[in-house]
């Protein structure tokens, strides 16, 4: 028999307690949820090499609040933003971050991809001496190593602790969250610092590979370019972005009379293995229903689900039939989606998206997916938000779904305390 959450002793019951984000349509947590409620997207027309002019989303945040610039061309994208994000979270969370013991901190980073980026850069750049390698940079090995992005807020926050990335595809957000979650209750630290990051626009190949498979998304208008269950869709808007929170044990938290944003009620990750892209519904739904038997909830407990929908149509209609199975009978869930204000921020996504629906908690409201001017009848669901948000008047549990490329699966269920 699992126990839920509630019945589980406050040391193994997990929290959070700060966040920090950057967004391409806000760079705060306040900022980035009065942008969805407004509807305003933060897609722009961008032109990367080889590829030309796409669409993507960008974000602006003050990467030397954090950071000295030397440090910035030093470092990465990736660790920059990751440096950002956690700078914030720690900031909001309200801990004596100069008492805190560096050595019970660990950082746990979803990501996408990592390497490419550095990768392609140097190539780029030799190629100017006719591919001499002694004109590769020594920077290249540490910006490349699979564990940058968390291993870089560590050396600037001077953490200790354990820290690696967790190579998740698209469900790395909610990953990283998990996997946090997790070390806090093994003991392994007593403070996590867990989200995603992304810094997939500055890489020319993945505009590529989405182009060359017919799914990279265009229009004339940038904001209106990523449309979920839209009927025009027609394909990904790339996007970078952050999300990290600090997570931590409940009975620390109260400890230290800590705002409490949310508690970590269940969670699931499973694998379809049945394709390299395409979803398979049915394991969308036997991860959702674990996660859901984790939480010891049922259907009508959930306020929100969040969708992963990308704007393919494959994968939007995949995933609704997916929801409609588990979520068909239920007359209370609402269902909304951010990409389509953000575009794809990749291994940041699960993060964001859940960062954009646990302002509910206090509003009561339902953020809407945006850019629906004629629905897809297969992703017609009963609950789906769209154009405009809608009062819930009380918000108490969000299930968060994340999925990725080689059918990894990951759902995320955060519960209002």
């Amino acid at each position: 028999m699992i126990a839920t959450a509630e019945q589980l002793p406050d040391s193994q019951r997990i929290v959070i307690t700060g966040i920090g984000l950057t967004a391409p349509n806000g760079n705060s947590y306040a900022d980035y949820r009065a942008a969805l409620l407004a509807g305003k997207s933060g897609v722009q027309n961008y032109e990367i090499r080889y590829v030309g002019e796409t669409l993507a989303g960008l974000c602006d945040y003050e990467a030397t609040r954090y950071q000295k610039k030397r440090d910035i061309r030093r470092g990465t994208r990736a660790g920059s933003i990751g440096i950002y994000c956690a700078g914030e979270a720690v900031t909001d969370s309200g801990i004596d971050w100069e008492n805190t013991d560096k050595s019970m901190v660990g950082v746990y980073i979803g990501v996408t991809e990592h390497g490419n980026v550095e990768t392609e850069n140097e190539v780029y750049n030799i190629k100017g001496y006719d591919y001499d390698t002694s004109f590769w940079s020594h920077h290249h090995n540490p910006r490349t190593v699979a564990n940058n992005p968390a291993g870089e807020i560590c050396l600037t926050m001077g953490i200790v602790g354990p820290h690696y990335t967790i190579g998740a595809a698209c469900a790395a957000g909610n990953a990283g969250l998990i996997q946090g979650a997790q070390m806090l209750r093994l003991g392994e630290c007593d403070l996590a610092l867990a989200g995603g990051v992304s810094e997939s626009v500055q890489t020319f190949g993945i505009f590529a590979g989405f182009k060359s498979q017919g799914a990279l998304a265009h229009h004339e208008d940038p904001t209106q370019a990523s449309r979920p269950f839209d009927t025009q869709r027609n394909g990904i808007v790339v996007s970078e972005g952050g999300c990290i929170y600090t997570l931590e044990r409940l009975s620390d938290a109260k400890k230290r009379g800590a705002k409490i944003y949310g508690e970590l009620a269940g969670y699931a990750m499973n694998t379809d293995a049945t394709d390299f892209v395409l979803p398979n519904p049915e394991r969308q739904v036997q991860c959702i229903n674990l996660a859901l038997k984790r939480a010891g909830m049922n259907v009508d407990d959930i306020d929100i689900v969040s969708t992963h929908a990308t704007g393919t149509t494959l994968g939007d209609q995949q995933e609704c039939t997916a929801i409609r199975e588990v979520f068909g009978k239920s007359e209370t869930t609402l269902i909304n989606n951010t990409k389509s204000f953000i575009g794809h921020a990749m291994g940041a996504a699960g993060a964001l998206e859940l960062a954009g629906n646990l302002p509910a908690f206090e509003d009561g409201i339902c953020h809407a997916t945006i850019n629906v001017d004629e629905l897809d009848p297969e992703c017609a669901i009963d609950g789906l938000v769209l154009n405009q948000p809608r009062e819930l008047g009380k918000a108490q549990v969000i299930l968060n779904n994340s999925f990725g490329m080689l059918g990894i699966n990951s759902v995320v269920i955060i519960k209002k305390l």
